[in-house]
């Protein structure tokens, strides 16, 4: 799909949430680590991948299928373990305080329980639609994440601004048919080159903070994110 937004207005906010609007980066990685050390794997091809992606598409490239469940078990324990690890991307909670009560999800790749507390320990709010692993029988980069989230809020994905920290993200909301904002807070400027827009950080997205401009040119032949109403 190209051109702008259908409705020439963002209707809603579909939003990842490790590295988007929580900085678990030290306690994904501190947990990756210690799995990999304890069942005998190398950290640094794991952490090139598992950010963005659910841990059940994680593993099996990584361990034997005997080890799975224990792996899997192992990677719940520590990520809960390390809640206070967690806290928010700058930005995020003011973007989040000026665009409710407007319709916004959360779409993520990590299960339930641990989305909610890493929510909670950052200080944001829970979504009141909230997309994880468990709702999904594909994880990013396939778009069904986000399809189910519009659809929970009854807008069209094109009608969508996404904004995503990875590449499988990135890809997953392009798939999807939203705006894709990508911001580089976990991966170089340069994995992100698939979205629509790519950002170093939320202070760059003026134009969705205030509601009331936006960008004055769109880059590289992307497409231009709508004036809000």
């Amino acid at each position: 799909m190209t051109g702008p937004l259908s409705s020439g207005a963002p209707v809603a906010l579909l939003l990842d949430i490790d590295g988007t609007l929580v900085d678990s980066r030290e306690a994904v990685e501190t947990t990756w680590r210690r799995v990999a050390a304890e069942f005998g794997a190398d950290p640094e091809p794991i952490l090139t991948v598992c950010h963005g992606r659910r841990d059940d598409d994680v593993i099996p490239e990584f361990f034997a299928p005997a080890e799975a469940v224990a792996v899997a078990a192992r990677v719940t324990e520590l990520e809960t373990a390390y809640l206070s690890l967690v806290r928010p991307v700058p930005g995020a909670d003011e973007v989040l305080a000026r665009w409710r009560p407007r319709p916004w999800a959360a779409v993520t790749s990590g299960p339930r329980s641990l989305m909610r507390g890493r929510l909670r320990a950052a200080g944001l709010p829970v979504p009141p639609v909230l997309v994880t692993a468990e709702d999904v029988t594909r994880g990013k980069p396939d778009p069904e994440g986000f399809l189910v989230a519009a659809a929970a809020l009854g807008v069209a994905p094109s009608d969508c601004v996404i904004v995503e920290d990875s590449p499988a993200g990135v890809a997953a909301g392009k798939a999807a048919g939203g705006y894709v904002v990508g911001i580089a807070t976990t991966h170089g400027i340069h994995d992100l080159a698939g979205a629509d827009e790519v950002v170093a950080g939320w202070h760059e997205l003026g134009w969705l903070r205030s509601r009331s401009v936006r960008p004055s040119a769109p880059s590289g032949g992307r497409r231009r994110p709508p004036a809000p109403r």
